[in-house]
C-alpha cells in the first residue's frame, strides 16, 4: 500500500542521517522505527499490566515492608 509521509526539514534530515547510520534507505527506517516505537508500546503496557498485578497480591507484604 502506497502512503505519503510529509516530514518537516528538520525531521527528513533525522531520517536522512538515521538511513546512514543504519546503511538503509529512508523507506527502511521509517518502517523499522514504526516497528520498533509499536514493539516498545506493547512492551511497556503488559510491564504495566503484569506490575499493577504483582501490586495488587503482595499489596499487604509491600505494606508491612514500607513501615
Amino acid at each position: 500500500m502506497a502512503m505519503t509521509l510529509r516530514l518537516t526539514d528538520e525531521d527528513e534530515r533525522v531520517l536522512t542521517l538515521l538511513a546512514k547510520a543504519q546503511g538503509i534507505s529512508k523507506q527502511e527506517a521509517t518502517v523499522r522505527a514504526i516497528r520498533e516505537a509499536a514493539s516498545r508500546g506493547v512492551h511497556e503496557d503488559r510491564v504495566r499490566e503484569l506490575s499493577a498485578a504483582a501490586r495488587a497480591r503482595y499489596a499487604d507484604v509491600l505494606d508491612r515492608l514500607g513501615r
